[in-house]
């Protein structure tokens, strides 16, 4: 089958088109014919090895130890492993897969996937995954989010903060969406109160007040996102490409919360790996149409180092999938 695979880390010229053999199913696995793939900051990550610390986690040090990108996908059941009997060939799934999404088959765990809704397309549905599950989490389990409440969405305009901004208006909140000049009338499209673009106004250096910060952008000191907190009010962080190439973010995502724990404003920066219950329950989403997932792009699955360099770039509204 023809993947997408890299043999070191890093920039997006090391991804490049190879022929690798078909996965097979294990105990209680499927393999999925790929349909669709989405594209989210992980792939950058594990591309470029960046922060080094990452490495020490188990994902390679000296070169990737999965060659192939990707984690969200949507496509057909191909194959199905031992003890599996939710799935069977021929149906229509998305889900989270392991090893490598980014190729013409992947293979996961039969309970990492949920049944594809009908009305939902395969580009759309492999946007959903990893993106709504971290909004969803963030929200939530992090933010303590219930019914009600004032929510500012740093990055309104992307992957997760475009899912954010649809979960928290769904739970009647009054959602502040903060994004570039592009991305606004998206947003506002999105069911967002107020749009604020932030070429032209500093959202944190003015008067109003947050029951909930949701950060994806992470370009912001968290002494700016706690000065528009109510009194007790949270931010989650869940997004951050900058900092040191040793830890990157974790610097200010660690001293935050730590800082907090005496404070009636917290600081969490919750680190999101799907479940299954998570996958079941953003599939009950979709179906609902409480979500729906904004595909900003779509590239052919030789095209993965032009997405990745248009995601560094800025240049996404939403998530950008390969359609394979």
């Amino acid at each position: 089958m023809k993947a997408i695979v890299q043999d070191r880390y890093g920039p997006a010229g090391v991804l490049r088109t190879a022929e690798i053999e078909r996965p097979e199913p294990g105990a209680g696995e499927i393999v999925v014919r790929v349909r669709a793939a989405g594209l989210d900051p992980s792939v950058w990550h594990l591309m470029t090895g960046l922060p080094y610390m990452m490495r020490l986690m188990g994902f390679g040090l000296r070169r990737p130890k999965d060659r192939v990108r990707g984690w969200d996908a949507a496509g057909t059941v191909a194959a199905v492993g031992a003890g599996v009997t939710r799935f069977a060939p021929g149906d229509d799934v998305f889900g989270v897969g392991r090893g490598g999404t980014f190729a013409e088959y992947c293979r996961g765990a039969a309970d990492m996937f949920a049944a594809k809704p009908a009305d939902v397309d395969f580009d759309a549905a492999a946007a959903a995954p990893t993106s709504a599950v971290t909004a969803l989490r963030a929200l939530r389990d992090a933010g303590g989010l219930r019914t009600g409440g004032h929510v500012l969405v740093l990055g309104a305009g992307g992957g997760v903060g475009t899912f954010a901004v649809q979960l928290a208006k769904a739970r009647g909140a009054e959602v502040t969406g903060v994004c570039g000049t592009d991305k606004t009338g998206l947003v506002r499209s999105l069911g967002a109160d107020h749009v604020v673009d932030y070429t032209e106004r500093d959202v944190t250096a003015g008067t109003g007040r947050y029951d909930l910060v949701l950060d994806t952008a992470g370009n912001r000191p968290l002494t700016s996102l706690r000065r528009v907190l109510a009194p007790r009010g949270t931010v989650v962080l869940v997004g951050g490409e900058g900092g040191g190439r040793w830890v990157g973010d974790l610097r200010r995502s660690l001293g935050g919360s730590a800082r907090s724990v005496f404070s009636a404003r917290k600081v969490r920066a919750p680190y999101v790996r799907p479940r299954p219950q998570d996958v079941e329950e953003v599939r009950g989403l979709l179906e609902s149409g409480t979500i729906r997932p904004v595909v900003g792009r779509r590239y052919p699955l030789a095209g993965a180092a032009e997405a990745v360099r248009d995601w560094e770039k800025g240049h996404t509204r939403g998530k950008s999938v390969l359609v394979v």
